[in-house]
């Protein structure tokens, strides 16, 4: 197991500044995965600050508890219930990647580096896994799936394969779905390996990510102080796209000032220390509106 009192958070010096928490401030890390965010924003709001951690990661909670002063809230939630934790906030942080261990974990099923059972769930009590989604949908709702969340050229093809395959025994591993989808590939060379996409589309699935970021987006503007700044880090495409539509939309109402224009990314020697920044993109806002 990889050693978590080494873990990285990503962008943190850019998240620091953009976000300028000062003492006696109330802050909310929506996301505390391993708590390298959350004890950078901890110690910035010392004396008299206020720090709320919110995962649905039980065990991460666990980790994080052991590397934060003792102060700090911790609740286990999805950051879509932000309203349920704080009525008003200064700082509210998003990092929407998954954290390191999860990701290094083949009984999560997050990865096809190594075996491991289809689950993906983040939140390891919903109902439904991976391997669910994969065995059970009909076709063309599958194909719909890695299409519209991964943006998975495939998808019919894949879809097809995978439904071929379930016929006469489920698919029950991340090994199992990866070959398939190598399968639909062919023997062509790709630029990335061909199940990035699948995994992506059907961890989106699973863990309803795009669901809870718009419910998230929706709460700001109930918990922003005038004056508070939120920043969210994105991952992907879909991700990015609802984050600049919603900033964009409050700078232009006159709610807030967006402090990004374009995402801040991470620099040179972030991305060699650190390969889970390489595709993150950090925005952020100053809220000025009221909030009603």
């Amino acid at each position: 197991m990889a050693d978590e009192s080494r873990h990285t958070p990503v962008l943190a010096e850019q998240v620091m500044e953009l976000l300028s928490p000062a003492p006696g401030e109330v802050c909310v890390d929506c996301t505390l995965g391993l708590g390298g965010h959350a004890a950078l924003l901890a110690n910035a709001i010392a004396p008299g600050g206020r720090m709320i951690g919110l995962d649905v990661d039980p065990g991460n909670i666990e980790l994080a508890r052991a590397h934060l002063p003792a102060h700090c809230e911790l609740h286990r939630a999805n950051f879509a219930d932000l309203p349920s934790y704080v009525d008003q906030a200064d700082v509210v942080l998003a990092d929407l990647g998954f954290a390191s261990n999860q990701m290094a974990d083949p009984a999560r099923g997050l990865t096809f580096q190594e075996d491991g059972p289809l689950d993906m769930r983040l939140d390891p009590t919903l109902a439904q896994t991976a391997g669910d989604l994969v065995n059970q949908l009909p076709q063309d709702e599958l194909a719909n799936v890695l299409y519209h969340y991964g943006d998975e050229r495939l998808s019919r093809k894949i879809a097809r394969k995978i439904v071929e395959h379930r016929v006469r025994e489920p698919i029950e591993t991340t090994g199992s779905l990866a070959a398939l989808v190598r399968q639909a590939y062919g023997p062509k060379r790709q630029r990335i390996h061909p199940a990035t996409r699948t995994f992506m589309a059907l961890r989106i699935a699973v863990n309803g990510e795009l669901e809870a970021l718009e419910q998230l987006l929706a709460a700001l503007p109930k918990v922003l102080r005038a004056d508070g700044r939120a920043a969210i880090i994105s991952f992907h495409s879909l991700e990015d796209r609802l984050v600049k539509q919603a900033f964009a939309r409050w700078d232009k109402q006159g709610l807030a000032k967006r402090l990004t224009k374009k995402p801040i990314t991470a620099d040179p020697t972030q991305r060699s220390k650190n390969p889970r920044s390489r595709s993150a993109k950090l925005r952020g806002i100053r809220w000025i509106g009221r909030n009603d």
